[in-house]
């Protein structure tokens, strides 16, 4: 334990913004076929180096088949609050999760290019302790470490609805489940909170007999996955209100509350709205009676395509969807960034008006039909997915693997792990950097990045931006 906060952890997102920037970014490695171990990889992303783009070292895991997906830091800025009791922790461990084998790992990056694993968190504890299963992803809060689960209990994940545990951000002992009362919620997929103004929203994804095996078809047709956000009293962890987007707007899935924890206003992706194959963006808020609101923002409109040219799941559609399956927002709450993984396109779009948000830049790379390639010369396997934001803003890194059943859906045959990053222009605009690219261990596919000193989807803020 520090004698005084680590100086990674900061009380505004403004404060975030002038801190030093990244120069290691962690990205995790995963198997797809589960024939070897996943693995954490450490990336050089310091410009000046002369290793920039290569990966310095790696940590793999000593077991198989646990698909490594959204991870986090056991503690960030929300230590900070003067609630916490814990403002002396250090940012130094990794918490990984196996979304199929509900394992999950603790990794030491106090020393980044010696990270190594320190604990292994069996199943057998994660289920006898919470009742849930598939560990999703990772927030780190002010009293402890949250875990968002996609599986209930039982052999396949649906005995009882997923939900949220936590664990102790120092032992890394399991605690318990989160809710005290969760209305209707059945479903789950991200979470995130405004913590001085005490609440939490979450969303929903699909059970795991929906998801693991690839996308089932049949249940997206008759709109059986997620479509709803739910809101929780933080403190009381109860759901207070339930938001259905509409049961055409299929899997809700990433939710970006603002940094600045004085604006009670967020964003969520929407996968597809199964009416017209449509991306879409909701903005929710809260009005002053203190009921949630949320409406549709931004929609992304799919493309026309050659039957010929698409996998057999969208043959029928002779067209290709966005498929929005990730979205980010900048710090300054200014640029919100969405992956179109169907497309092969990233968007930006500021939201400085959150009602009103208009489309500030865009890149093409990948893609199921466009098969755009890299500035360099090559090719980018899948499309862009997962999307990290560097503090200042200036810099936006992405990935191109979804989850190893539907990449191999959507994207027959294995196209390749990949990891890029754009400049962010003066005014809003995306360049792709030409000479960043990072080489990653054949048959292997690569998924989160998480950056050095925290990032946009990392930590969460206690006190306003001056």
């Amino acid at each position: 334990m520090n004698l005084r906060p680590d100086p990674t952890f900061h009380a505004s997102p403004k404060l975030a913004m002038q801190a030093p920037v990244e120069t290691i970014a962690y990205t995790l490695l995963l198997s797809p076929d589960g024939s070897r171990p996943d693995g954490l990889a450490v990336v050089d992303v310091n410009p000046k180096s002369d290793s920039y783009g290569k990966i310095l070292h790696t940590v793999m895991m000593p077991n198989k088949g646990d698909e490594f997906h959204h991870f986090g830091w056991n503690a960030c800025s929300s230590a900070l609050s003067p609630l916490s009791g814990h403002a002396f922790l250090e940012r130094r461990y990794l918490i990984i999760p196996g979304i199929r084998s509900s394992r999950i790992y603790v990794i030491d990056v106090k020393e980044p290019l010696k990270a190594s694993i320190h604990k292994i968190i069996e199943p057998e504890e994660v289920f006898a302790k919470t009742g849930y299963s598939r560990p999703h992803t990772i927030h780190c809060g002010p009293e402890g470490i949250y875990v968002s689960t996609l599986g209930g209990g039982g052999q396949d994940g649906t005995d009882g609805p997923p939900g949220i545990f936590i664990m102790d951000c120092q032992t890394f002992d399991i605690i318990g489940r989160y809710e005290m009362d969760r209305g209707i919620q059945d479903k789950h997929y991200d979470f995130w909170w405004n913590l001085p103004r005490d609440y939490m929203v979450s969303s929903e994804w699909a059970l795991p007999p929906q998801f693991e095996n690839g996308l089932v078809a049949e249940d997206l047709l008759s709109n059986k996955y997620g479509h709803a956000i739910h809101f929780w009293d933080l403190r009381g962890r109860k759901n207070v209100q339930t938001i259905d987007l509409g049961e055409n707007h299929q899997m809700a899935l990433e939710i970006r509350p603002a940094h600045d924890p004085v604006k009670e206003y967020g964003f969520c992706g929407v996968v597809v709205d199964t009416t017209n194959l449509q991306g879409a963006i909701f903005t929710w808020w809260r009005d002053k009676d203190g009921t949630w609101q949320a409406r549709k923002t931004i929609t992304i409109d799919p493309a026309p395509a050659d039957p010929e040219d698409l996998p057999e799941l969208l043959k029928g559609f002779s067209a290709v969807p966005p498929l929005v399956t990730d979205i980010d927002l900048s710090l300054d709450d200014r640029y919100l960034y969405v992956s179109c993984w169907g497309l092969g396109e990233m968007h930006q779009y500021d939201v400085s008006d959150p009602m009103n948000p208009t489309l500030a830049g865009k890149v093409k790379i990948g893609g199921i039909v466009a098969r755009t390639p890299h500035p360099n010369g090559k090719p980018f396997g899948y499309g862009p997915q997962m999307v990290e934001i560097s503090r200042d803003g200036k810099r936006v890194y992405w990935t191109n693997s979804l989850y190893s059943t539907w990449d191999d859906q959507f994207y027959p045959g294995d196209r390749g792990a990949a990891m890029v990053m754009a400049h962010v222009g003066e005014n809003g605009g995306l360049t792709l950097a030409e000479d960043f690219w990072v080489d990653f261990p054949e048959g292997y596919r690569s998924h989160q990045i998480r950056l050095e000193g925290g990032d946009c989807s990392t930590d969460s803020f206690c006190y306003p931006s001056a």
